[in-house]
């Protein structure tokens, strides 16, 4: 795992077999990251590696996150639900996302036009935070096995990495990690599919492409 975070904008994470390669996530939005980066450092939040991505900080708070995706570049609000968004800016990173809220972008026109915005928001967020405002969690209707939960609940890179697949291939997952009775095996699934789950890649798109 990537510690550093001058070193993230130029090998990635460091969390799959792509770091450093061509093909990291990281490679294919270099421009937009350093824009956003610029954007949050503007800022005069705490930039620190956590979970070997960029983490941005407020009196040792976690604010937000800077990350890669394969199909967008984000900042994602770890308490982004208690936004305004009067301007309807924000995304869920997946339907069932209680908390999290990101801005998602895929060209540098994108950020120049709401960097402003991005700036409101980040104060915002802020401001929640020195009133110490909370997120009010409701019971997720899908089942979601203990283990991938409590791996999600210490590691924001993984859980925005899942909630960024689809339904199909988020309950594709689901099933497999719960269908072992013992909670080792369980854990053990859950670590062996997480590089895939971190490319964006389902269980079954896996399997097909083992088989070619």
């Amino acid at each position: 795992m990537n510690k550093s975070v001058d070193n993230y904008f130029i090998d990635g994470c460091g969390r799959c077999h792509l770091g450093g390669t061509p093909q990291c996530k990281v490679r294919k939005w270099t421009a937009e990251l350093k824009l956003l980066r610029d954007i949050v450092q503007s800022c005069n939040l705490t930039e620190e590696s956590k979970w070997g991505a960029p983490c941005y900080t407020y009196n040792a708070q976690n604010v937000l996150m800077i990350s890669a995706l394969k199909d967008y570049c984000s900042i994602s609000f770890f308490k982004g639900s208690l936004l305004k968004d009067d301007k309807n800016l924000l995304a869920k990173p997946g339907p069932n996302s209680q908390a999290a809220r990101l801005f998602k972008f895929t060209k540098i026109e994108e950020i120049e036009k709401v960097k402003e915005d991005i700036k409101a928001y980040i104060f915002e967020a802020v401001e929640n935070e020195k009133l110490g405002l909370k997120v009010t969690f409701k019971k997720n209707p899908e089942p979601t096995p203990e283990e991938l939960q409590e791996v999600m609940d210490k590691d924001p890179v993984f859980k925005a990495a899942f909630e960024g697949l689809t339904p199909g291939r988020q309950r594709g997952y689901i099933l497999h990690f719960m269908k072992p009775k013992q909670s080792k095996t369980r854990i053990s699934r859950i670590e062996k599919c997480t590089p895939l789950i971190l490319e964006g890649i389902g269980l079954h798109d896996h399997y097909k492409s083992t088989k070619k």
